[in-house]
């Protein structure tokens, strides 16, 4: 039996929560831009099925980051990450099943004997922080968005697509590329 790390989400009213989770084994597999949108619909889903608005994300090879503002007083973020990473894995499994893809094998997992899994995410619930300061909402805000800048994907942040920088970023503010989710920018009363 293996071990599976399991996240606490501890949640007060007005907190913001930076969440991170992984593709499987850190494969480089949130590379094709479709799938990308496929993730953004489906993190737009996720967050207005469980009334959480997003502040900043990065969607990395191998990883996402989200700043998340739940409105809900008693938010699910289990059944906000499910919501976000079930029906994308749906979609690329049959993506994958479609078109014969050699991935498609490296990704059926052995759970127990006789029963094997897709699975595109590392098991486990990721991380969660929660942010609660001016200080600290700018630090996570930079950090998401440094990201593809401090891997060397791109000399600025504004030149990665697939994160919420040019948002916050460009003159005239919130200028976006398409496909992107929705981000709701900065909520009102959020800091303590």
């Amino acid at each position: 039996m293996t071990y599976r790390k399991r996240v606490k989400h501890y949640h007060e009213p007005g907190h913001l929560h930076e969440l991170t989770f992984s593709c499987y084994q850190r494969k480089s597999m949130l590379t094709n831009d479709s799938w990308l949108e496929i993730l953004a619909t489906t993190l737009d889903a996720a967050a207005k099925a469980e009334v959480f608005d997003l502040v900043a994300f990065v969607f990395m090879p191998e990883h996402v980051h989200l700043l998340v503002f739940p409105r809900s007083p008693q938010p699910s973020f289990g059944s906000f990450l499910a919501q976000v990473k079930q029906p994308f894995s749906r979609m690329i499994k049959e993506v994958l099943t479609t078109s014969g893809s050699q991935l498609l094998e490296k990704l059926m997992i052995q759970e127990r004997p006789g029963k094997t899994c897709f699975r595109f995410w590392q098991a486990g619930g990721g991380y969660d922080r929660n942010i609660f300061t001016l200080d600290a909402i700018t630090a996570s805000i930079d950090y998401i968005h440094n990201n593809p800048v401090q891997r060397r994907l791109c000399e600025n942040a504004t030149d990665w697509k697939w994160s919420s920088a040019r948002y916050y970023l460009l003159e005239p503010p919130r200028q976006q590329f398409r496909g992107l989710p929705h981000i709701h920018g900065l909520p009102r009363g959020s800091v303590s």
